[in-house]
């Protein structure tokens, strides 16, 4: 009994002598003693972390991936510069100039990876931080996919908002096909000032912001101008609607088209507006669909020209083709394809001869020949209040009287 007792014993002592230092190091010594980040909205976001071992600790890093539509998964890495030693506590600061920007409701995972001078390593499970405007108390009315944030506004201001968004939604889904596939959030500031303090180069004309890749609107609303505000918001809404609807890693749509179906759920235009397509008309001054397909002019009678041509053009293809070749189309413009091509599938045409159809259309000169008939041409005159200047993943809505840089 007891020469089998010595036997276990050394057993065990060999078993543990032959262990690997480092593998027990691996298991239990190097570990982080604490980590969090903290939000300063909209300019930085702060990280601070604590870290421990038996030995030195050589290297830190920090890894991020922030939460928005992407077609592969994006991981930022940051090396942390620091003195080595057994314990550190440092702290980093992630600028938000650095990634352009994160609107309100936006949030990033984020996780550390340690190693230390006797070769262990711990990287630490992801945490979610949001990254909310904490200036002010947020309140918020949820329908359907639809969220609405707001503050310093009676309940009934932000009813009469949703009710113009739900009410644009059906009327998208009615005459396009388009609808929302996910959630979506949006953020309704008190004043233009109020929203400009939550971006990092806010233009003195921004009233309005639609981060088409977070599913977040920004916009400033005054008490007083709570019509304006119905109109802006369905406009930006659209924007991400269409933009769920098509987004795809090989192409983007023709500006008429993306401007065009934003200003159609609107609803009717207002009258002022006529004048820049019928002065056009007359002239015959008007741009072309090809042209209309880039960004559009930076000159304002022109930009503003080209919002209502876009309109015009949409109105022209729902009202002659109806529902299902308007989805027909969004849902080729999804697989990638290209401008011509998309029309050509959808329609039998491309886009010269919708500048032809549709031309003839509003200038009373000939007939539509519809791919699938004859119809009557119709003579409109369009004019948009209010457009949108599209780059960079988000799109900026003027705050003003309807005039555009």
């Amino acid at each position: 009994m007891i020469k089998k007792a010595g036997l276990m014993a050394l057993a065990v002592y060999l078993f543990l002598t032959l262990l690997s230092p480092g593998l027990v190091h691996a298991q239990g010594v190097l570990a982080v003693v604490e980590s969090s980040a903290r939000p300063e909205f909209p300019l930085r976001l702060h990280f601070v972390l604590s870290a421990e071992s038996d030995a030195n600790i050589t290297d830190i890093r920090l890894r991020y991936t922030v939460d928005r539509e992407s077609f592969a998964r994006v991981t930022s890495e940051t090396y942390i510069e620091f003195v080595p030693a057994t314990t550190v506590d440092i702290g980093w600061t992630l600028e938000m100039v650095r990634i352009g920007g994160l609107p309100p409701g936006s949030s990033l995972d984020y996780w550390w990876v340690l190693e230390d001078a006797s070769g262990s390593r711990v990287e630490t499970a992801p945490v979610r931080i949001q990254f909310d405007d904490t200036r002010y108390s947020w309140q918020n009315l949820t329908e359907g996919k639809v969220t609405i944030y707001w503050y310093d506004r009676g309940e009934s201001f932000v009813q009469e908002l949703m009710a113009s968004a739900q009410q644009a939604l059906a009327r998208l889904a009615e005459d396009t096909g388009a609808y929302l596939e996910r959630p979506v959030k949006i953020f309704v500031y008190a004043s233009t000032r109020d929203l400009q303090g939550a971006m990092i180069f806010p233009q003195e004309w921004t009233g309005g912001v639609a981060f088409t890749r977070y599913g977040i609107v920004s916009i400033g609303i005054a008490w007083n101008a709570l019509d304006w505000g119905k109109r802006a918001i369905v406009h930006e809404l659209t924007h991400l609607v269409i933009h769920q609807m098509t987004s795809n890693p090989y192409g983007d749509l023709p500006s008429w088209l993306n401007e065009g179906l934003a200003m159609y759920a609107e609803g009717a235009l207002e009258p002022g507006y006529a004048g820049l397509l019928d002065k056009a008309i007359a002239e015959e001054a008007l741009i072309s669909v090809r042209s209309l397909s880039s960004p559009f002019s930076a000159y304002a009678e022109q930009s503003l020209l080209a919002y209502a041509q876009s309109y015009s053009l949409v109105e022209f293809l729902i009202d002659n083709y109806g529902q299902g070749k308007m989805l027909e189309l969004l849902n080729t413009f999804e697989q990638g394809s290209g401008y011509d091509g998309a029309l050509e599938k959808a329609y039998g045409f491309d886009m010269d001869g919708l500048d032809d159809m549709w031309r003839d259309s509003v200038t009373g000169v000939g007939q539509s020949v519809a791919r699938e008939g004859v119809y009557t041409a119709q003579t409109g005159i369009f004019a948009v209040a209010a457009g949108l200047l599209v780059g960079l993943g988000l799109v900026v809505r003027y705050n003003g009287l309807g005039l555009k840089l």
